[in-house]
């Protein structure tokens, strides 16, 4: 029996040959880019594992063998679940491997956006020795901090920022707000805060959810984080925001797509910090990650298969 890993951008795939080696399922390493990719490279995989191809209903239609599909990653926005729950086909995915990743790095970006840190580092690479290039800056227990989604993650970036001392504010309509933070609706979060920071997935209630109405709520010369999903941000109505002066400024460490084409207006906009949605990295979760998944896909693999016996 045979695993397809669809696609991988990380620089090996040891840890799972092996970990799928002992349980006696063989590995393919294909690259693939659409759904006719994944159909050709899978016809007689057992199960795939997926960082960024499409996994549709009819990718899944057209590999009646597959049991099982993991993702490398946190969600599986890529991956139709409906379909696959309707095919009996098992999802794996590692959602938490990567949390204190994740909220450091979301911490890093509001410190570096709020603290001026890359205006000040290109002044004085520039030969201008001037605390005042960074701008009006403010202390963070005078700042409030709007989380929206309020799990694993954004529940840690909020610890954090407590601790820092902003006062933090969250929503989220399914989880319970930690200890010291308000919870409140999503409009009074953009309303009262001076940065708001994203942590939901990516669905078709929250896809472009930070639209023209959205900036228009949000404080005066207030500031954008997102950690989560390109997705969740109409980037030209990012754009305007930042121009009307609705939003000082924008922390991204996703975009959509990915990577931006090279005359993509977000990448000449001083404004906005980006980072190469590396959130998620460490040498640990990377390792944790891969070690994680392909066990979880051994796992689903030997109970969806007709007798254990066949995966050893």
């Amino acid at each position: 029996m045979k695993v397809v890993i669809t696609d991988c951008d990380h620089p090996d795939v040891t840890a799972e040959r092996r970990i799928f080696g002992r349980a006696g399922l063989d590995v393919e390493l294909a690259d693939c880019r659409t759904e006719d990719d994944v159909i050709a490279a899978g016809p007689d995989a057992v199960a795939l594992l997926t960082q960024y191809a499409p996994v549709t209903a009819r990718v899944l239609a057209g590999l009646p063998r597959c049991r099982a599909v993991g993702r490398y990653g946190t969600g599986v926005d890529n991956i139709d679940v409906g379909a696959a729950r309707a095919a009996g086909v098992s999802l794996v995915s590692v959602p938490d491997y990567s949390l204190e990743e994740v909220a450091n790095h979301t911490i890093a970006l509001i410190l570096a956006v709020t603290r001026g840190v890359v205006r000040l580092d290109a002044a004085v690479h520039g030969g201008h020795w001037d605390f005042r290039r960074a701008g009006r800056l403010r202390r963070a227990s005078a700042q409030q901090l709007g989380v929206v989604g309020l799990g694993h993650i954004g529940a840690a970036v909020a610890r954090r920022a407590l601790a820092l001392g902003y006062a933090v504010a969250g929503y989220d309509p399914v989880s319970s707000a930690p200890s010291g933070v308000r919870a409140v609706p999503l409009d009074e979060v953009l309303a009262g805060s001076d940065i708001v920071s994203l942590h939901v997935p990516l669905t078709e209630v929250t896809r472009r959810m930070m639209d023209d109405a959205a900036f228009a709520r949000m404080r005066p010369g207030s500031v954008l984080v997102n950690t989560a999903r390109g997705g969740l941000v109409d980037t030209a109505a990012l754009a305007r925001a930042l121009d009307s002066g609705r939003l000082a400024g924008a922390a991204l460490d996703v975009l959509d797509p990915e990577p931006p084409e090279a005359d993509d207006p977000v990448l000449a906009d001083a404004r906005i910090i980006i980072t190469p949605h590396a959130a998620f990295y460490s040498e640990e979760s990377l390792a944790e990650l891969k070690r994680r998944v392909a066990v979880g896909l051994v796992a689903a693999v030997r109970s969806a298969c007709t007798g254990e016996n066949r995966v050893h």
